[in-house]
């Protein structure tokens, strides 16, 4: 599996996860979301990931959105987390915890 593709499967399972933790604080745009998370080049490659994501989750009541009139554009849509996106994001990261323990132990093992 070439690293583009490792990427992408890792990014499948945790993305939700680090755009509801990144809505940590309060309302935030989708645009700062994407900017943010996608800094690094790791875990956001296309606002057409992102969007979707957020719909759903908006469906699934993870998040909430309100539309905000914007002084340089059209109006813009700011989602903030839900208390069940609150705990989504609890119960992940005791579970990320444990997961990425035995992905370590293993792979120290493997040196």
């Amino acid at each position: 599996m070439e690293a583009g593709q490792l990427l992408t499967h890792l990014r499948r399972g945790t993305l939700e996860f680090c755009v509801l933790a990144a809505l940590h604080g309060g309302e935030r745009y989708a645009g700062d979301l994407i900017a943010e998370l996608g800094a690094d080049g790791v875990l956001v490659t296309s606002e057409g990931t992102v969007y979707p994501l957020l719909a759903r989750l908006r469906r699934d009541g993870m998040v909430e959105s309100t539309w905000r009139e914007s002084a340089s554009g059209p109006p813009r849509r700011y989602y903030r987390r839900t208390r069940r996106g609150d705990a989504a994001v609890r119960h992940f990261t005791d579970q990320w915890g444990i997961f990425r323990d035995a992905v370590d132990r293993v792979l120290t093992e493997e040196q």
